[in-house]
């Protein structure tokens, strides 16, 4: 913490000088450093805490290069809040680490929580089902498919059915879930596995026919993850190579798809540089939404004191529709296409610096638990839901995910196929081993 101490003062005084490069490069290597100190202690094989410094202060440093005319210096205040919203989850995470007495835990399933691979089967088979459907409802519903439009960039910002979009894009969580399954189910026979390898296909097609770039290398990399926490990090290498290999091509064709040209996005980036369009669209999605971040700092007029987090029940419960105020809050950005903001947006929005510092104490606390958690016996759907809360942490600089409706939807389905799914005849038995039995 002394490292990223230092090298946040650092930053701060080039950034004061107007020495933005230099500014930028001591947080990447304080995140590269953080990362590196917690992704070597014994543990899991992702380290939640390593993973959101890497994430949130490695973005930070991005954004301190300015290479964009659409950034400017940032407020004072915005250096501190950005110093706090790491620290105090690091510093929460840290004081749990020391005073919870570490458990002597043997591995592999905890007694009573065995999955059973045939309601699992039948769980995803339904996820991949109520997706496909709701997708197919939307589109019968607003009379088009994002996939097949040319000439509307922002075909997929229309393509939302209140309600039924939820239902829609949970498909992210079959890949995820049909590892589980497989790993699981050992002696599955060719018509289960063709079904598992079926549904995922589906899962994969609904993000590409939504032209969503975000959903489809969220579900690529929600996978990945859960293999990482399934097999505790005993992946070959190939086959994480091979998840940058899919996502690339992938990401490239759904933005020709999205009418998104070079000269457009160009136009819309205002970057400093004549830099390879495959580096400024990165960069802008990740460090610009630090400086939304300070644009909402600067102009607040005054916080919404709790009203703005608390969206996803306006939202799940409908009231945002019978009580519009509840939803009418102004975003604060600096330019109008580009609003994808940090995991701290709302929390300021609401509280100020006092709602950053809840938020990411409490955030802390939740991935000390999640990460203890998974580091011993567990069901193994948990490791989906963990992989989750690893994702929301490593795209910290994305969105306020957990202001979000479709986060907690995400979560409430994962919870609910986590009880579907649980064995509930023996301890240590699945369901075709019972039945093995029996007949024998």
């Amino acid at each position: 913490m002394l490292v990223y101490l230092i090298c946040y003062l650092a930053a701060v005084l080039f950034a004061r000088v107007s020495c933005f490069a230099l500014s930028g490069l001591p947080l990447l290597l304080a995140a590269a450093w953080l990362c590196r100190e917690d992704f070597g202690r014994p543990g899991p094989a992702v380290r939640l805490r390593g993973l959101f410094s890497l994430s949130f202060v490695g973005g930070q440093g991005l954004s301190c290069l300015k290479l964009s005319r659409l950034q400017v210096p940032w407020e004072p205040m915005t250096w501190a809040v950005l110093f706090l919203a790491h620290s105090v989850f690091w510093l929460v995470f840290e004081l749990l680490l020391r005073r919870v007495p570490e458990e002597r835990r043997s591995g592999g399933p905890a007694p009573g929580a065995v999955v059973n691979p045939d309601r699992l089967l039948a769980s995803i088979l339904v996820l991949t089902g109520v997706s496909a459907g709701s997708f197919a409802a939307e589109a019968l519903i607003l009379g088009f498919i994002p996939l097949l439009l040319r000439g509307v960039p922002h075909a997929y910002s229309y393509f939302h059915v209140s309600g039924l979009h939820y239902f829609t894009v949970c498909c992210c969580l079959v890949p995820s879930l049909a590892m589980v399954w497989q790993d699981s189910d050992k002696g599955a026979d060719r018509r289960k596995l063709a079904a598992a390898a079926l549904c995922s296909l589906v899962s994969f097609l609904v993000p590409v026919f939504l032209v969503s770039r975000f959903y489809l290398v969220f579900t690529v990399l929600l996978a990945a993850v859960t293999l990482l926490f399934l097999r505790k990090g005993a992946v070959p290498r190939g086959a994480m190579a091979a998840v940058p290999a899919c996502i690339l091509p992938l990401y490239i064709l759904l933005s020709v798809a999205r009418s998104h040209s070079v000269e457009y996005l160009n136009g819309i980036f205002e970057m400093k540089y004549r830099l390879p369009i495959f580096v400024t669209q990165p960069y802008i999605y990740i460090a610009h939404n630090y400086d939304n971040l300070n644009c909402l700092i600067r102009e607040l007029p005054r916080h919404s004191m709790g009203l703005k987090m608390l969206f996803p029940l306006w939202a799940l419960t409908g009231l945002k529709f019978f009580v519009p105020s509840l939803t009418a809050f102004p975003l604060y950005v600096t330019k109008e296409e580009l609003t994808t903001v940090t995991l701290f947006y709302d929390a300021w929005y609401d509280f100020g610096t006092a709602g950053v510092v809840l938020l990411s104490g409490l955030l802390g606390a939740a991935a000390f638990v999640l990460e203890r958690r998974i580091s011993g016996p567990c069901h193994p759907v948990e490791t989906v839901i963990c992989a989750q809360f690893a994702m929301y942490l490593g795209l910290s600089f994305f969105t306020t995910w957990f202001s979000n409706p479709a986060t907690w939807f995400l979560f409430a389905v994962s919870a609910l196929v986590l009880a579907a799914s649980r064995e509930r005849g023996g301890v240590g038995q699945n369901a075709s081993q019972r039945v093995s039995g029996g007949m024998l």
